[in-house]
């Protein structure tokens, strides 16, 4: 499937992953910077467990944690704070706040705005450390009697030594690119700060894509190297033709470096994931590298021919690295790595089955040559055995071996190389296709076992190859065919009804992305041919991940998964689909399980949603069918797990226990229902409205 070899490189918004992968262990929330008191519309795990609070209940609070301030919250730090937000500066301060629980902490917090393309601040990201135990102890009832470890504390530290131990001055003289102070005040390290914009995934420039012009042209030569080493080495061994020829050493141990370059160019190359993405991490492609075939690379590029080169070396070993330069058939593997590439193609495989059946004729043939020249002379009693097939050849084209006893005093002659290997290839050939002429047949028991097991194994070569390849074709093509047929379909619909380009795009990596994640199975027709308890087995398998990573379901029982199970959909989004418009019926409570959405109102960006979040509607507290105020729209490709209102509502009326449970314990990082206010008149700030 070509969608599959080339993986999915669709633009898409990997902001929210990029700042959870960067900022590692850091307490972080994002806030909108174009609405009015700065909602926050995003906070990790981190700040949650920090603060206290469920990520439902900071959502749409100020991104200043005003609702975090006390009664000794100094008063001029919090200005300043809502200071920097007003005009859009990055700056740092200490402050103190209250936990939900009303313990007081002290924060070291630092805001940074996130531009999008058009250069627009359109979000805040504020980090949160905690310095309590740097600070002077915080005089309240909770702290009454600390005098000396305050007076400890304090001469250990001051305010003005946490400031410059976390974070570096920032002095406005200072001449350094924007970009390098925020990665360096918010603890980033050196990569540069994302941007809140679709983008096309980037590779780093060491990092060769496995698609692109100049992979493909080396795998091509790869290829065709490959093959020469298929056919010359079981030669070369048999044959014993470069023993000592200089010209066949530098030509093979030119292969030798192009493969180990081959080598060094696969820790570098990108390769496609389980669900049809590219994968550019280093890391990960030299651990995907090194599982799979760095190891049969490696012994199939190993120089054996390097030994042989010097003529002191014993003749034990020296044979011996003969033999292993068998080991270099191992490079075949990098063929069957690339047989998805033409699978689909069915002159492809027509043409590689005949290369796979000259291929294997012409190893038989060297082993056949080795055989006839093992045994036509017999070295203990220095004879020639006169029903050698090798001997009767010699005899036949004019070249009989003879014994020469007034010089070598060994036998001589013999038909040429080039005139055993085609006779050896005739031989095999004719034995492999079943016809046999015999006019060469095995006389000696060693020839007469050979040809019996050549004979087994080409009756399984015909079989298969010549005798099954409508079988085979209709077996390897049948998926590939309806994913071709739908998607020529599809494009006969675009074109027929003139579809715009840009939807057009749009609807054909939905359908290549859906597919690379299916692989064109029909989840519902497989269910159906399963009984209805293996079904609903299934389907908690299926849900598992929404199971046990949301509370509300840890109390059901397994009658109840089940019943829930049985009535969840998974639903594959691409980058810029709308998963609800403003105005539609919420009837649907909808699961992340990848990816990242934002929910937009009035063209403004209210909430990012991520892994694990949950947004729709409670229905099991509201009577009415409640309208959506906002846009949720994929910003990358997610996966999504959807039970639809009249089924939740249908479980949760048989299992009452499990109602109320699953009612305190299940909070919508988004509702739907409710709108935010945002004040018409909201400033803007330096940049303007936020455009979408």
């Amino acid at each position: 499937m070509a969608g599959g070899r080339r993986g999915l490189v669709a633009p898409q918004n990997t902001f929210l992953e990029n700042i959870v992968r960067r900022s590692n262990d850091t307490n972080f929330v994002l806030g909108n910077a174009q609405i009015v008191d700065w909602p926050i519309v995003y906070s990790n795990d981190g700040f949650c467990k920090l603060s206290g609070y469920h990520r439902a209940e900071v959502m749409q609070k100020s991104s200043t944690c005003s609702f975090m301030y006390g009664e000794l919250t100094d008063k001029e730090m919090a200005e300043k704070v809502r200071q920097t937000f007003d005009s859009y500066e990055m700056n740092s301060f200490e402050i103190l706040m209250y936990k939900k629980n009303r313990m007081p902490v002290w924060f070291f917090v630092k805001i940074a705005p996130i531009r999008n393309e058009q250069d627009k601040v359109v979000l805040f990201l504020c980090t949160f450390s905690d310095i309590t135990a740097f600070k002077q102890p915080i005089e309240d009832d909770s702290s009454k009697g600390w005098g000396k470890f305050a007076r400890l504390t304090r001469a250990l530290t001051s305010s003005r030594g946490v400031l410059q131990q976390l974070a570096p001055a920032v002095h406005k003289g200072e001449n350094v690119h924007k970009h390098s102070r925020l990665a360096e005040v918010l603890q980033l390290g050196s990569e540069i700060l994302p941007q809140y914009k679709q983008e096309t995934p980037k590779t780093p420039p060491h990092i060769i894509l496995h698609y692109c012009l100049f992979k493909t042209t080396w795998d091509w030569v790869i290829l065709i190297l490959t093959f020469y080493t298929a056919i010359m080495v079981p030669y070369n061994v048999s044959f014993k033709t470069k023993q000592n020829n200089v010209t066949w050493l530098v030509v093979d141990s030119i292969v030798d470096v192009i493969f180990l370059v081959d080598i060094v160019l696969n820790f570098h190359t990108t390769f496609v994931g389980p669900a049809g993405e590219v994968i550019s991490d280093p890391k990960l492609i030299r651990m995907n590298y090194v599982k799979t075939w760095f190891v049969i690379d490696l012994l199939s590029c190993l120089p054996y021919d390097v030994i042989n080169a010097f003529e002191n070396v014993d003749e034990g070993i020296s044979s011996l690295f003969s033999s292993l330069k068998v080991v270099r058939l191992l490079r075949l593997g990098r063929v069957a790595r690339k047989l998805d590439h033409y699978i689909e193609y069915g002159a492809a495989v027509l043409v590689l089955l005949v290369c796979v059946f000259g291929l294997a004729a012409h190893w038989l043939a060297c082993i056949w040559y080795s055989i006839g020249d093992y045994e036509v002379i017999d070295e203990d009693t220095n004879s020639v055995r006169t029903d050698s097939w090798l001997f009767l050849l010699g005899d036949t084209v004019g070249t009989p071996y003879r014994f020469n006893a007034s010089g070598t005093g060994r036998w001589e002659g013999g038909p040429s190389k080039d005139s055993v290997y085609i006779t050896s290839l005739y031989f095999t050939m004719t034995s492999l296709t079943s016809i046999g002429f015999g006019n060469i047949a095995p006389n000696t028991d060693g020839e007469k076992i050979f040809a019996v097991a050549m004979m087994m194994i080409g009756s399984l070569l015909y079989a298969t190859i010549f005798g099954n390849v409508t079988t085979i074709f209709q077996q390897m093509y049948a998926n590939t065919n309806r994913y071709h047929e739908m998607l020529n379909s599809v494009r006969d619909f675009l074109k027929l009804y003139q579809v715009p380009k840009g939807l057009s795009e749009r609807v054909m990596d939905y359908i290549v992305s859906t597919w690379s994640m299916s692989r064109g199975i029909d989840t519902d027709k497989v269910l159906q041919i399963c009984p209805k308890d293996m079904r609903a087995d299934i389907c908690v398998h299926l849900n598992r991940k929404v199971f046990k990573e949301h509370p509300a379901f840890r109390l059901a029982s397994d009658g109840c998964l089940r019943a829930l199970a049985m009535e969840f959909q998974t639903v594959h989004s691409a980058p810029g689909d709308l998963i609800f418009h403003a105005g539609e019926s919420v009837d649907s409570l909808c699961f992340v399980v990848s990816g990242s959405l934002e929910v937009i109102q009035d063209d403004e960006v209210v909430a990012i949603l991520g892994k694990g979040d949950v947004f729709g509607d409670v229905f099991w507290k509201e009577m009415t069918l409640a309208q959506s105020c906002a846009n949720v729209r994929a910003l990358t490709y997610c996966d999504l797990h959807i039970i639809k209102r009249d089924a939740l509502q249908k479980v949760l009326e048989f299992y009452s226990a499990f109602a109320n449970h699953f009612a305190r314990n299940l909070l919508l990082t988004y509702n739907l229902r409710k709108r935010v206010s945002q004040h018409a008149s909201a400033h803007h700030g330096p940049t303007g409205p936020r455009q979408i």
